[in-house]
Parts: structure tokens; C-alpha cells; sequence
């Protein structure tokens, strides 16, 4: 398998296992919506970390692979590429992207799928799509826009030159920037402190941000509004408010 989840404490890995460079072929792609699907629907995972290993996230979609296929060809697989990378961007829990060397084109998207992105000094990010002739095709043009402004995102895709962790981290492309040996521990620590939060208000302020950034203030504040006043039918909600009482806040412990 070209990608595995592994789960222990609450935190469920993401882990990329495609030498030398986990191009994202089509096999991977399709493996990687499974894993994602499972991630979310287990309830021992509560949190996720997504990783390439200790020497590069991902460099991309496997280019020789997509220079086989025509026009037909891939209007018949774009669909299906695009919900691998949803899916992932889908998982009602927190999730993380540990950053390692190269995050190009597909694997700077993988990346963007995540809530929170920490990257090592040696990591390399960009949409070089362009450079091929094409544009980015699994949400780059769409989560990139959103994330860090659409004229910088037309910087990075018009001219697909990489950026540099420290650049990235100006841009806003990644959230931290932490030596390359400590990525995974880093990413894991963020991923394993959420996950003995509240699970079910953890997916309701996800749920609320991501659905409120594609709508209107006033649909955005309804959604808020449903989701606050249900989480007081929650236990984690009675658990936290006795705990704050009684003891002060950040003592509580979910369920």
C-alpha cells in the first residue's frame, strides 16, 4: 500500500510511503481517499498528522502517468482526483500537515487540505503546474486562493516558482517552521493535544469555519449559532463547564 494509517493515543497518521519522491499516481490518489474516509470515520482517531517521511512530503502527481492520458482520459479522472484530496479535507478532525522537503504541485495541495501546516527548515512548497502547461487540478487554484490571498496564490501559480520554509511561512502557506528532524514530532504533539479535546465541539468549530468561509456573514453566523447552541446537549459540554467552576479552566477531561 502506498498509504497507511497508523493510529496510537487518539492520533491517526497519514503516512505517504511512495519511493524515492511519493509521486501521486492514480493508485496512490485512490488509496489516499480510502485511508482519509477511514480516518474520519474511526473513533479511535481524533486527530490527524499527514506525512511523507523524514525526506520529502510529496513531489507531485506522477508525470509520466498523466502524459499518457488525453483530454477524454482526464476529464474522466479529474473528478475523482479532486475528491481524494476532499476527502482529506473533509475529516470532521483536526488535521496537520508535517512538512518535509519537497510539497510541489499535488503534494503542495495535499498540504492545503490540512488546518494547520508545520514545515521543516529543508521543506520547498509551490504549484508548478504552470512550467507543464496545465494549472493545479486537485484544489490548488481554489484552497491556495483562500488560504493566502488570491494575488500572492497568482504569484506562486502564474510563475510555479518554489518557495523556501521561511518564505512560506511569510506568505502564510505554512503556519511553522521547525528543524527538519523535529517536523513529525512537532506535527504529532499539535495532533495528540487536540485529540483529548472535545471531539464533538472540535468538529463543530471545523465544520463552522470551513462551511462559513464559503457563504455569506449571515448564513456563516446561522451555522455558528446551530452548532454552539447544540453542543449544550453534549456531556463534554457539562464536563467543561463544572470543570471551569470548579477548577479553573484547562482542567477538564472530554470524553
Amino acid at each position: 500500500m502506498t498509504v497507511h494509517l497508523e493510529v496510537a493515543e487518539g492520533v491517526g497518521t497519514v503516512r505517504l510511503d511512495r519511493p524515492p519522491m511519493n509521486a501521486l499516481d492514480i493508485a496512490t490518489q485512490d488509496r489516499l481517499k480510502e485511508v482519509a474516509e477511514e480516518a474520519a470515520e474511526r473513533d479511535d482517531v481524533r486527530a490527524v498528522v499527514l506525512y511523507g517521511g523524514e525526506k520529502v512530503f510529496a513531489a507531485g502527481a506522477d508525470i509520466k502517468e498523466m502524459q499518457a492520458m488525453d483530454h477524454a482520459a482526464m476529464v474522466a479522472r479529474s473528478r475523482a482526483l479532486q475528491d481524494s484530496f476532499s476527502a482529506v479535507a473533509r475529516i470532521p478532525k483536526p488535521v496537520v500537515a508535517a512538512v518535509t522537503g519537497y510539497a510541489l504541485g499535488g503534494g503542495c495541495e495535499l498540504a492545503l487540505c490540512a488546518d494547520y501546516r508545520i514545515a521543516g527548515e529543508n521543506a520547498k512548497l509551490g504549484q508548478p503546474e504552470i512550467l507543464l502547461g496545465v494549472i493545479p487540478g486537485a484544489g490548488g487554484t481554489q484552497r491556495l486562493s483562500r488560504l493566502v490571498g488570491p494575488s500572492k496564490a497568482k504569484d506562486l501559480i502564474f510563475t510555479g516558482r518554489m518557495v523556501k520554509a521561511d518564505e512560506a511561512l511569510t506568505l502564510g502557506l505554512v503556519d511553522r517552521v521547525v528543524p527538519a528532524d523535529e517536523v513529525y514530532s512537532a506535527a504529532h504533539e499539535w495532533a495528540a493535544r487536540l485529540a483529548r479535546g472535545p471531539a464533538i465541539a472540535l468538529r463543530a468549530a471545523k465544520e463552522s469555519i470551513d462551511a462559513g468561509l464559503e457563504t455569506d456573514l449571515e448564513t456563516g453566523l446561522a451555522i455558528e449559532r446551530n452548532w454552539f447552541s447544540g453542543l449544550f446537549a453534549t456531556e463534554d459540554r457539562e464536563r467543561g463547564m463544572r470543570s471551569f467552576v470548579e477548577e479553573g479552566p484547562g482542567k477538564a477531561k472530554f470524553v
